[in-house]
C-alpha cells in the first residue's frame, strides 16, 4: 500500500477575519462541545510528483482557514487516487472515519447514514452555487450528500508531432484509431495507443470506450447494463484490433495505470490516449504539441463526452457538523475553487467560478472542456453500490482484453457482482 503523504497543519494564532462566508450557516448549533476542535480531512492527490502534490494546495487552504477560525485545526492526509477510496473505506470500517473526505464516491456512506446532508452543514449560498448537473449527481433520495469538488471532461489526445511525422490527420472513427496506431507503430512509437486499464482509474477508461461504442454502465432506467451487447462488442474490438495487434505498447493494458500512461505521453512516447485537462498542461510544459478531439466512435465522433466529478462529504461520527460546515464554506469560496482549477487545469464546480473561468482569456484552452460539462455523461454516482462496482471494474476489466481473455465472460462477471451489490444495498 502506498504510504500516505501526510501533514499536520498546526493552528495559527490570529484575529478572526470578518468573512461573511463563515458567518452564516444553514445548520444551527454544533454537535461538538466547547474548546478546540481538530478536523480530520482525507483528500486525493491530483499531482504527478512531490512538486505538484495536492498537499501544497491543502496546506494553503488549511492555513488560511485556521487563521480565520481560531480553535479549529485541520489535520490533512493526502493519498494517491489508487489508494484514497480504499483508505477511507478502511477508516470507516474501523470506526475511525474522517470528518471530511474528498474522494470518488459517496452514496454507500450516505445510505448507511454516516454522512451529513448539505443542508446540515453548509450555507444556502454555497449549496445553491453548485452547477445543477453536478448537484443532481450528488443526491441520494433527493438529499445532497456528495458535494462536487472538481470536475473534468475527457477528450482523445494525440501527439501532433508524431502524427505529422507519420503523415496522419486527427482520428474520427475506430477504424482511424486502428490505422493511425498501426502507422505510429511502424514509425517506432512506443505506445501507439496507450490503454490504461490498470487499477488506478480504469473505470474512467472503461466508460469512455463504452460511450464511444453506444453503451454505458447503466440503461435508460438506471439499472446496471455493464454486460450489454454494445459493451461486449466494444471490448472485443479493443482486444482484437488494438491489443491483439500489438498497438497498445509494451505494458499490458491491465498492468498500465493512468499515471504511467500520462507520464509516457508527456515524454513523447504515446501517439494517442484518452486524457483530461491536467494532462494537457503537463504535456505542453514538456514541449509536446497536443491535439484534442472527441473520442472517435464506430462511425464518427462520440456524441457527448464523459464527465467526471469528485466529491466532498462530511462524516457524522465525530459530531463536528458546524466546524465541517465552516471549513466547506471556506473551501468553496471562488478564490479557492479557481486556485485548485488553475493548479491542475480542471473545471470548477460552482456557477460563479465557472462564469469567471469562461470570461477569462487565460483559460481559453479549457473552454472546450467547460462547454462540454453540462451535457456530459457521469458515473452512476447516486447508486449506493457504485463504489463497490467501481472497485470490481478496476480489478478485473484489464483481463477482458488480455491474451486468452473473454470480454463477454469478464463483463458478465463484473455485471453480476455489480447487480448483487446493488440488490444488497
Amino acid at each position: 500500500m502506498e504510504r500516505a503523504v501526510q501533514r499536520r497543519f498546526v493552528g495559527l494564532t490570529a484575529v478572526v477575519a470578518a468573512l461573511g462566508l463563515t458567518a452564516t450557516l444553514s445548520g444551527c448549533g454544533s454537535d461538538a462541545g466547547d474548546g478546540d476542535v481538530t478536523l480530520k480531512l482525507v483528500a486525493a492527490d491530483y499531482g504527478s510528483d512531490a512538486e505538484s502534490s495536492s498537499e501544497k494546495y491543502w496546506a494553503d487552504v488549511a492555513g488560511k482557514f485556521e487563521k480565520e477560525n481560531p480553535g479549529i485545526h485541520v489535520d490533512v492526509s493526502v493519498y494517491s487516487w489508487k489508494d484514497v477510496d480504499r483508505e477511507v473505506a478502511e477508516m470507516v470500517k474501523a470506526g475511525n472515519a474522517p470528518d471530511i473526505a474528498q474522494i470518488g464516491a459517496y452514496a454507500d456512506y450516505a445510505a448507511a447514514g454516516k454522512l451529513y446532508t448539505a443542508d446540515e452543514m453548509i450555507a444556502i449560498r454555497t449549496g445553491s452555487n453548485f452547477l445543477p448537473s453536478l448537484t443532481a449527481a450528488g443526491e441520494v433520495d433527493g438529499n445532497l450528500y456528495g458535494l462536487p469538488f472538481v470536475a473534468s471532461t475527457r477528450l482523445l489526445f494525440y501527439n501532433k508531432g508524431l502524427f505529422a511525422k507519420a503523415g496522419l490527420g486527427a482520428p474520427e472513427t475506430w477504424d482511424d484509431i486502428e490505422s493511425d496506431a498501426a502507422a505510429l507503430e511502424r514509425k517506432g512509437v512506443t505506445y501507439p495507443f496507450a490503454l490504461p486499464l490498470g487499477q488506478e482509474e480504469s473505470q474512467a477508461e472503461t466508460l469512455m470506450w463504452m460511450l464511444s461504442g453506444g453503451g454505458n454502465y447503466t440503461d435508460e432506467v438506471g439499472n446496471y447494463d455493464i454486460d450489454s451487447a454494445a459493451n461486449i462488442a466494444t471490448f472485443q474490438w479493443l482486444k482484437d484490433h488494438l491489443v491483439g495487434k500489438g498497438l497498445t505498447g509494451p505494458v499490458a493494458p491491465g498492468k498500465l495505470d493512468r499515471a504511467k500512461a500520462f507520464e509516457a505521453f508527456t515524454e513523447g512516447e504515446v501517439g494517442m490516449l484518452n486524457g483530461h485537462p491536467t494532462l494537457m498542461q503537463e504535456a505542453e510544459k514538456k514541449g509536446v504539441q497536443v491535439g484534442m478531439v472527441p473520442l472517435p466512435g464506430i462511425d464518427g465522433p462520440t456524441k457527448g463526452s464523459m464527465g467526471v466529478a469528485d466529491w466532498m462529504m462530511g462524516f457524522k461520527q465525530n459530531g463536528h457538523r458546524t466546524e465541517i460546515g465552516k471549513f466547506l464554506d471556506f473551501a468553496y469560496d471562488d478564490e479557492n475553487v479557481l486556485s485548485f482549477a488553475d493548479r491542475y487545469d480542471l473545471l470548477p464546480v460552482t456557477s460563479s467560478a465557472s462564469a469567471a473561468m469562461e470570461a477569462d482569456s487565460k483559460h481559453e484552452s479549457l473552454h472546450e472542456f467547460l462547454s462540454a460539462l453540462p451535457n456530459s455523461q457521469l458515473y452512476p454516482f447516486g447508486k449506493t453500490s457504485w463504489a463497490q462496482a467501481s472497485e470490481t471494474i478496476k480489478e478485473k476489466i484489464g483481463s477482458a482484453v488480455a491474451p486468452g481473455g473473454s470480454p463477454e465472460a469478464v463483463l458478465t462477471g463484473i455485471a453480476a457482482e455489480a447487480r448483487q451489490a446493488d440488490t444488497a444495498k
